[in-house]
């Protein structure tokens, strides 16, 4: 096998992943193929031996290719990007555009529609696909505090955002389950209401995954029985609250296709203060 397809082979491993963060960062089936073949040719004309962690180093170079196209479109408020030529890709295809949106949720994609570039990056990076703030700050070329700056106020608008009444209640359900499952430490219960890709995240760490964020059940049927469902910026999540009555920790939810993409558990005071809860 030569070093070309070997690299190709390596490539391929990616793409998955890749067209996920594209698909995610420009709400286009025909564009994000144009991002990930323009990762490609990136890397095909990068000595690989310098690339430590090739995983890492695709996802930053897609994430600054959809930012480039972000940016572009945005300027002369129009779709196409022409400033590179990528091979052809497929015509725009309207039934694939409506499979992706039906997999990330149309409200989120219409809710990112109205987040700057950088936001966006930020939020779907971080949020979506767990990447330390210090790989999206060097993205953007911005520090990494300020890269969470920015995921923070891109989730304050996606949480904000007005959810259709009928939605709301299906995403309620799925916390309701979600609750029951992590108090009776139920693997299946929590498998069911997961996401294959979800991200949890705490002030322990990140976990990836449906099956080891399920398999951190333990962890969450202690919350579980202390904790609550209320409305966390208007979105369905969970709430334990001192003996005081303030918020003592909060559990924030993303949902994609009326199952749990994302867990946040928030127990930092200052973090729990920029938090709307109303109970339900």
């Amino acid at each position: 096998m030569s070093d070309h397809d070997f690299l190709a082979e390596r490539f391929e491993t990616h793409r998955g992943r890749l067209r996920a963060v594209a698909h995610r960062m420009l709400g286009s089936t025909a564009e994000a193929e144009d991002a990930v073949q323009e990762v490609w040719f990136r890397l095909s004309r990068t000595d690989e031996r310098q690339v430590a962690n090739l995983g890492g180093w695709l996802t930053t170079v897609v994430g600054r290719v959809c930012l480039d196209m972000l940016r572009s479109r945005r300027s002369r408020a129009e779709q196409p990007l022409d400033t590179w030529h990528p091979e052809p890709s497929a015509e725009p295809d309207p039934a694939q555009d409506a499979l992706l949106a039906d997999s990330v949720g149309v409200a989120l994609l219409v809710v990112l529609d109205t987040l700057t570039p950088a936001e966006r990056l930020a939020f779907v990076l971080h949020d979506l696909f767990a990447v330390p703030f210090e790989a999206i700050g060097g993205v953007l070329g911005r520090s990494p505090e300020a890269a969470r700056q920015l995921a923070s106020r891109a989730r304050r608008r996606v949480r904000g955002a007005e959810v259709p009444d009928a939605r709301l209640a299906r995403q309620r359900d799925v916390v309701d389950a979600f609750l029951a499952a992590a108090r009776d430490g139920d693997f299946e219960g929590l498998l069911a209401v997961l996401d294959p890709d979800v991200v949890a995240r705490s002030e322990a760490g990140v976990t990836a995954g449906a099956a080891a964020v399920a398999a951190g059940a333990t962890g969450y049927a202690r919350l579980g029985q202390i904790a609550h469902p209320a409305l966390i910026d208007g979105v369905p999540g969970l709430v334990a609250q001192a003996a005081d009555g303030r918020p003592e920790r909060v559990l924030t939810f993303t949902f994609v296709r009326d199952r749990i993409a994302v867990i946040e558990v928030v127990s930092d005071p200052a973090r729990l203060a920029t938090l709307t809860v109303e109970p339900v």
